[in-house]
Protein backbone atom coordinates (compact mmCIF):
# COMPACT_ATOMS: atom_id res chain seq x y z
CA UNK A 1 0.00 0.00 0.00
CA UNK A 2 0.95 3.81 -0.35
CA UNK A 3 3.38 2.89 -3.34
CA UNK A 4 2.17 6.35 -4.66
CA UNK A 5 1.38 8.14 -1.08
CA UNK A 6 1.61 11.80 -1.75
CA UNK A 7 1.21 12.05 -5.38
CA UNK A 8 -1.54 14.02 -7.60
CA UNK A 9 -2.03 11.31 -10.50
CA UNK A 10 -4.25 12.48 -13.83
CA UNK A 11 -5.58 9.68 -16.18
CA UNK A 12 -7.46 10.05 -19.31
CA UNK A 13 -9.83 7.86 -20.86
CA UNK A 14 -10.62 7.08 -17.39
CA UNK A 15 -13.92 6.12 -17.32
CA UNK A 16 -14.00 2.71 -18.12
CA UNK A 17 -11.78 -0.03 -19.13
CA UNK A 18 -7.93 0.49 -18.99
CA UNK A 19 -7.95 3.66 -17.57
CA UNK A 20 -10.32 3.49 -15.14
CA UNK A 21 -8.46 0.56 -13.51
CA UNK A 22 -5.21 2.96 -14.10
CA UNK A 23 -7.27 5.51 -11.64
CA UNK A 24 -8.43 3.13 -9.18
CA UNK A 25 -5.15 1.38 -8.47
CA UNK A 26 -3.38 4.79 -8.09
CA UNK A 27 -5.95 5.97 -5.53
CA UNK A 28 -5.74 2.89 -3.67
CA UNK A 29 -1.98 3.15 -3.13
CA UNK A 30 -2.74 6.76 -1.80
CA UNK A 31 -2.33 9.22 -4.94
CA UNK A 32 -4.73 11.95 -5.31
CA UNK A 33 -6.39 11.11 -9.12
CA UNK A 34 -8.11 12.88 -11.45
CA UNK A 35 -10.04 11.25 -13.87
CA UNK A 36 -10.75 12.95 -17.59
CA UNK A 37 -12.74 11.41 -20.29
CA UNK A 38 -15.30 12.80 -22.57
CA UNK A 39 -18.16 10.43 -21.39
CA UNK A 40 -18.86 12.85 -18.23
CA UNK A 41 -22.13 10.23 -16.71
CA UNK A 42 -19.64 7.38 -16.05
CA UNK A 43 -16.31 9.41 -15.47
CA UNK A 44 -18.45 11.21 -12.58
CA UNK A 45 -19.81 7.41 -11.83
CA UNK A 46 -15.78 6.16 -11.43
CA UNK A 47 -15.14 8.95 -9.13
CA UNK A 48 -17.97 8.70 -6.76
CA UNK A 49 -17.45 4.90 -6.68
CA UNK A 50 -13.58 5.92 -5.58
CA UNK A 51 -14.65 8.64 -3.00
CA UNK A 52 -17.26 6.11 -1.84
CA UNK A 53 -14.44 3.93 -0.54
CA UNK A 54 -12.53 6.45 0.41
CA UNK A 55 -9.89 7.19 -2.08
CA UNK A 56 -9.40 10.99 -2.97
CA UNK A 57 -10.80 11.41 -6.76
CA UNK A 58 -12.30 13.74 -8.99
CA UNK A 59 -13.62 14.16 -12.67
CA UNK A 60 -12.77 16.38 -15.50
CA UNK A 61 -14.80 16.25 -18.37
CA UNK A 62 -12.09 16.24 -21.31
CA UNK A 63 -11.11 16.19 -25.12
CA UNK A 64 -7.33 14.54 -25.57
CA UNK A 65 -7.64 16.15 -28.99
CA UNK A 66 -8.32 19.87 -28.09
CA UNK A 67 -5.37 21.70 -26.98
CA UNK A 68 -7.55 24.38 -25.09
CA UNK A 69 -9.16 21.23 -22.72
CA UNK A 70 -5.33 20.29 -22.06
CA UNK A 71 -5.20 23.62 -20.73
CA UNK A 72 -8.07 24.06 -18.71
CA UNK A 73 -7.72 20.39 -17.13
CA UNK A 74 -3.91 21.21 -16.57
CA UNK A 75 -4.59 24.57 -14.88
CA UNK A 76 -7.41 23.08 -12.71
CA UNK A 77 -5.05 20.16 -11.62
CA UNK A 78 -2.68 22.74 -10.47
CA UNK A 79 -4.42 25.34 -9.53
CA UNK A 80 -6.32 22.57 -6.50
CA UNK A 81 -3.44 20.37 -5.96
CA UNK A 82 0.15 22.66 -6.45
CA UNK A 83 1.52 20.27 -8.54
CA UNK A 84 1.26 16.98 -11.16
CA UNK A 85 3.43 14.19 -10.33
CA UNK A 86 1.57 11.36 -12.56
CA UNK A 87 0.16 11.61 -15.93
CA UNK A 88 -1.27 8.39 -17.67
CA UNK A 89 -2.04 9.29 -21.65
CA UNK A 90 -4.98 6.41 -21.45
CA UNK A 91 -7.72 7.55 -23.72
CA UNK A 92 -7.84 6.44 -26.91
CA UNK A 93 -9.95 4.79 -29.32
CA UNK A 94 -10.25 1.77 -32.28
CA UNK A 95 -11.35 1.45 -35.89
CA UNK A 96 -10.78 -1.33 -38.31
CA UNK A 97 -9.82 -0.53 -41.48
CA UNK A 98 -6.86 -1.68 -44.22
CA UNK A 99 -4.36 0.84 -45.73
CA UNK A 100 -7.16 0.22 -49.41
CA UNK A 101 -10.10 1.24 -47.73
CA UNK A 102 -9.31 3.48 -44.47
CA UNK A 103 -10.96 7.06 -45.83
CA UNK A 104 -8.93 10.28 -44.44
CA UNK A 105 -11.54 11.56 -41.98
CA UNK A 106 -11.07 8.39 -40.20
CA UNK A 107 -7.51 8.04 -40.42
CA UNK A 108 -7.37 11.85 -38.88
CA UNK A 109 -10.01 10.98 -36.23
CA UNK A 110 -7.89 8.13 -35.01
CA UNK A 111 -4.87 9.96 -35.04
CA UNK A 112 -6.46 13.15 -33.44
CA UNK A 113 -6.88 11.14 -30.39
CA UNK A 114 -4.51 8.34 -30.07
CA UNK A 115 -1.89 10.71 -30.97
CA UNK A 116 -2.28 14.19 -31.03
CA UNK A 117 -3.68 13.53 -27.30
CA UNK A 118 -0.60 11.42 -26.55
CA UNK A 119 1.37 14.47 -27.73
CA UNK A 120 -0.58 17.44 -25.95
CA UNK A 121 -0.58 15.63 -22.53
CA UNK A 122 3.10 14.70 -22.83
CA UNK A 123 4.02 18.36 -23.53
CA UNK A 124 1.58 19.51 -20.99
CA UNK A 125 2.71 16.92 -18.42
CA UNK A 126 6.25 17.97 -19.16
CA UNK A 127 5.17 21.67 -18.62
CA UNK A 128 3.31 20.68 -15.27
CA UNK A 129 5.85 18.39 -13.54
CA UNK A 130 8.87 21.38 -14.62
CA UNK A 131 7.96 23.28 -11.56
CA UNK A 132 8.61 20.56 -9.35
CA UNK A 133 11.14 18.92 -12.05
CA UNK A 134 10.13 14.86 -11.29
CA UNK A 135 7.26 13.13 -12.11
CA UNK A 136 6.20 10.01 -14.48
CA UNK A 137 4.03 10.29 -17.41
CA UNK A 138 3.03 7.04 -18.65
CA UNK A 139 1.63 6.58 -22.73
CA UNK A 140 -0.36 3.95 -23.68
CA UNK A 141 0.32 2.25 -27.01
CA UNK A 142 -0.36 -1.10 -27.86
CA UNK A 143 0.79 -4.57 -29.17
CA UNK A 144 -0.22 -2.57 -32.15
CA UNK A 145 2.61 -0.03 -31.60
CA UNK A 146 5.20 -3.31 -32.09
CA UNK A 147 3.67 -5.16 -34.71
CA UNK A 148 1.55 -5.10 -37.98
CA UNK A 149 -2.39 -5.38 -38.20
CA UNK A 150 -3.63 -5.76 -42.11
CA UNK A 151 -6.99 -4.22 -40.22
CA UNK A 152 -5.52 -1.45 -38.37
CA UNK A 153 -3.83 0.77 -40.60
CA UNK A 154 -4.64 4.15 -38.81
CA UNK A 155 -4.48 2.38 -35.30
CA UNK A 156 -0.68 0.78 -35.72
CA UNK A 157 0.63 4.13 -37.14
CA UNK A 158 -0.96 6.12 -34.27
CA UNK A 159 0.57 3.59 -31.49
CA UNK A 160 3.83 2.94 -33.27
CA UNK A 161 3.76 6.80 -33.21
CA UNK A 162 3.42 7.13 -29.45
CA UNK A 163 5.99 4.57 -29.00
CA UNK A 164 8.52 6.40 -30.65
CA UNK A 165 7.22 10.10 -28.97
CA UNK A 166 7.60 8.40 -25.81
CA UNK A 167 11.03 7.64 -26.27
CA UNK A 168 11.86 11.22 -27.65
CA UNK A 169 10.00 12.77 -24.70
CA UNK A 170 12.00 10.75 -21.99
CA UNK A 171 14.91 11.61 -23.83
CA UNK A 172 14.26 15.41 -23.95
CA UNK A 173 13.68 15.29 -20.41
CA UNK A 174 16.90 13.54 -19.02
CA UNK A 175 18.80 16.28 -21.82
CA UNK A 176 17.06 19.06 -19.42
CA UNK A 177 18.15 17.20 -16.64
CA UNK A 178 14.50 17.12 -15.47
CA UNK A 179 13.65 14.16 -13.61
CA UNK A 180 10.54 13.02 -15.39
CA UNK A 181 10.71 10.12 -16.78
CA UNK A 182 8.51 8.67 -19.84
CA UNK A 183 7.55 5.14 -20.73
CA UNK A 184 4.80 3.63 -22.98
CA UNK A 185 3.00 0.52 -22.11
CA UNK A 186 1.65 -1.68 -24.91
CA UNK A 187 -1.24 -4.16 -23.95
CA UNK A 188 -2.37 -7.13 -25.66
CA UNK A 189 -5.97 -7.83 -26.02
CA UNK A 190 -7.78 -6.89 -22.88
CA UNK A 191 -11.23 -7.52 -21.71
CA UNK A 192 -12.16 -3.50 -21.64
CA UNK A 193 -15.69 -2.45 -23.73
CA UNK A 194 -13.82 -1.37 -26.71
CA UNK A 195 -12.56 -4.93 -27.36
CA UNK A 196 -15.68 -6.18 -25.84
CA UNK A 197 -17.79 -4.08 -28.19
CA UNK A 198 -15.56 -5.31 -31.40
CA UNK A 199 -16.37 -8.55 -30.08
CA UNK A 200 -19.99 -8.66 -30.27
CA UNK A 201 -20.07 -6.38 -34.22
CA UNK A 202 -18.00 -9.60 -35.07
CA UNK A 203 -20.62 -11.68 -37.55
CA UNK A 204 -19.21 -14.84 -34.68
CA UNK A 205 -18.99 -13.36 -31.38
CA UNK A 206 -17.97 -16.68 -29.71
CA UNK A 207 -15.50 -17.12 -32.82
CA UNK A 208 -14.09 -14.13 -32.06
CA UNK A 209 -13.30 -14.42 -28.68
CA UNK A 210 -12.04 -18.01 -29.28
CA UNK A 211 -9.90 -16.75 -32.21
CA UNK A 212 -8.47 -13.69 -30.08
CA UNK A 213 -8.00 -15.73 -26.87
CA UNK A 214 -5.74 -18.09 -29.13
CA UNK A 215 -3.54 -15.18 -30.14
CA UNK A 216 -2.18 -15.45 -26.85
CA UNK A 217 -0.31 -18.09 -25.25
CA UNK A 218 -1.52 -17.52 -21.85
CA UNK A 219 -5.10 -18.82 -23.74
CA UNK A 220 -6.59 -16.04 -22.47
CA UNK A 221 -7.36 -12.36 -22.69
CA UNK A 222 -6.13 -9.87 -20.02
CA UNK A 223 -7.85 -7.47 -17.64
CA UNK A 224 -7.89 -4.17 -16.62
CA UNK A 225 -5.65 -4.65 -13.74
CA UNK A 226 -2.68 -6.54 -15.63
CA UNK A 227 -2.14 -3.40 -17.13
CA UNK A 228 -2.77 -0.94 -14.08
CA UNK A 229 -0.17 -2.94 -12.02
CA UNK A 230 2.66 -1.78 -15.27
CA UNK A 231 1.47 1.78 -14.92
CA UNK A 232 1.47 1.91 -11.05
CA UNK A 233 5.08 0.31 -10.82
CA UNK A 234 5.75 2.82 -14.01
CA UNK A 235 4.20 5.77 -11.90
CA UNK A 236 5.87 4.91 -8.80
CA UNK A 237 9.54 5.47 -7.20
CA UNK A 238 9.91 2.43 -7.59
CA UNK A 239 10.80 2.76 -11.43
CA UNK A 240 13.34 5.35 -11.06
CA UNK A 241 15.73 4.27 -13.43
CA UNK A 242 13.41 3.54 -15.90
CA UNK A 243 12.76 5.86 -18.60
CA UNK A 244 12.45 5.31 -22.29
CA UNK A 245 11.11 1.68 -21.88
CA UNK A 246 8.30 -0.31 -23.49
CA UNK A 247 6.26 -2.31 -21.27
CA UNK A 248 4.66 -5.21 -22.48
CA UNK A 249 1.86 -6.75 -20.95
CA UNK A 250 0.61 -9.30 -23.60
CA UNK A 251 0.25 -12.62 -22.56
CA UNK A 252 3.14 -13.58 -25.00
CA UNK A 253 1.62 -12.12 -27.79
CA UNK A 254 4.72 -10.56 -29.45
CA UNK A 255 6.85 -13.42 -28.06
CA UNK A 256 5.94 -15.47 -31.31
Amino acid sequence: MNRVAGKVALVTGAAMGIGRACAGLLAAEAASVFLTDLDRDQGEQAARELCGSGRNARFLPHDVSSESDWDRVMQAVVSQCGRLDILVNNAGIGVTGDVEHTTLESWHRVLRVNLDGVFLGTRAGVQAMRATGNGSIVNISSIEGLIGDPDLAAYNASKGAVRLLTKSAALYCAREKLAIRVNSVHPGYIKTPMVENAMRAAPDPDGMRRHLESLHPVGHLGEPDDVAYGVLYLASDEAKFVTGSELVIDGGYTAQ
